[in-house]
């Protein structure tokens, strides 16, 4: 297997949804301007086919156009991070070879859900992965979609494979996260939004984010005065993307955020099923929250730029 030769780039990776058109088909005008705009605004890398793009209800040649259009649209001006896990080993695998065979810089494995492995399960499940398929890899714990939790001490072991080259950290537990950043020597992003800037602090090297879909240019701004050292600017936009991320969790991740962004008219707001739009209820506040605050932040964020 190859050495750590490409360095996963430290900034804002965007989890993008994935767009539907009105007969639930991927609207493929749609997502290519959405991951235009990820390019314009800046970030570091984007993340298609993953959670947030719904990747559990598409198909084979679904994932594979809009991989190798992310692809063909990031043209190298930024990464791209495919989605290629599963809960079963050898799906993943398989999962991850196409993936590579379509153009992707590096493959994000959600843990297995549903099956409940122990530690050791996880370790063999990551290895077998890591050592079958030669690509970038980033292990993504989230234990709120699947029931189990990668603890730091199997991230550390998990980081002497040559291949896997990062965690993204959607625990919510801070000190966890920070035992994972101080036992290995992977890099760690945030995958929570809400905790984006305490994960910086703890030694993270950026997020995967959902709100990025809204204001790629917002949350690499923000992260760039971090790495500056530029505290006293990066902390007070920190601070205004909070309402935000309150709006974009409302209801199940990415059912909100479509919303938003077909507020803001760019991908209709349709999920695919079992997912469905949001209640009334939410939908009268995120529709007030747009008017009130999200239609100007994303002024801000078209004129300022990255």
């Amino acid at each position: 297997m190859a050495d750590k030769t490409w360095v996963m780039p430290d900034g804002i990776y965007t989890a993008l949804v994935t767009p539907f058109t009105a007969d639930g088909a991927v609207d493929r005008a749609a997502w290519r301007r959405l991951v235009q705009r990820q390019v314009d605004g800046g970030v570091a890398g984007v993340v298609p086919v993953g959670c947030t793009g719904e990747a559990a209800v598409l198909s084979r040649d679904e994932r594979e156009w809009l991989v190798r259009s992310a692809v063909e649209v990031c043209a190298g001006r930024c990464a791209v991070v495919a989605g290629s896990g599963s809960n079963c080993t050898r799906e993943s695998i398989a999962q991850t070879r196409d993936v590579k065979i379509w153009g992707a810089d590096a493959a994000m494995l959600i843990s297995p859900y549903y099956n409940k492995p122990q530690q050791a399960g996880l370790l063999a499940h990551y290895r077998a992965i890591a050592r079958s398929v030669d690509i970038p890899q980033v292990i993504y714990n989230v234990p709120g979609r699947t029931a189990v939790n990668i603890l730091p001490e199997t991230v550390a072991q998990l980081a002497a494979e040559p291949n896997i080259v990062a965690l993204k950290e959607a625990s919510g537990n801070l000190a966890q996260i920070e035992e994972a950043i101080a036992r290995c020597d992977l890099k760690v992003y945030s995958g929570d939004d809400g905790l984006n800037f305490s994960v910086f602090g703890l030694g993270g090297a950026g997020a995967i984010s959902v709100v990025s879909n809204l204001l790629p240019g917002t949350l690499t701004r923000m992260w760039n005065r971090f790495a500056a050292g530029d505290l006293n600017r990066a902390w007070p936009l920190a601070r205004t993307l909070d309402p935000v991320c309150a709006a974009c969790f409302v209801e199940t991740n990415p059912v909100p955020v479509k919303e938003l962004l077909s507020l803001a008219g760019l991908c209709r707001r349709d999920p695919r099923l079992p997912l469905v739009p949001v209640s009334e209820k939410s939908l009268t506040r995120l529709v007030q929250f747009y008017e009130s605050t999200l239609g100007a932040l994303l002024a801000q964020d078209t004129e300022a730029g990255a």
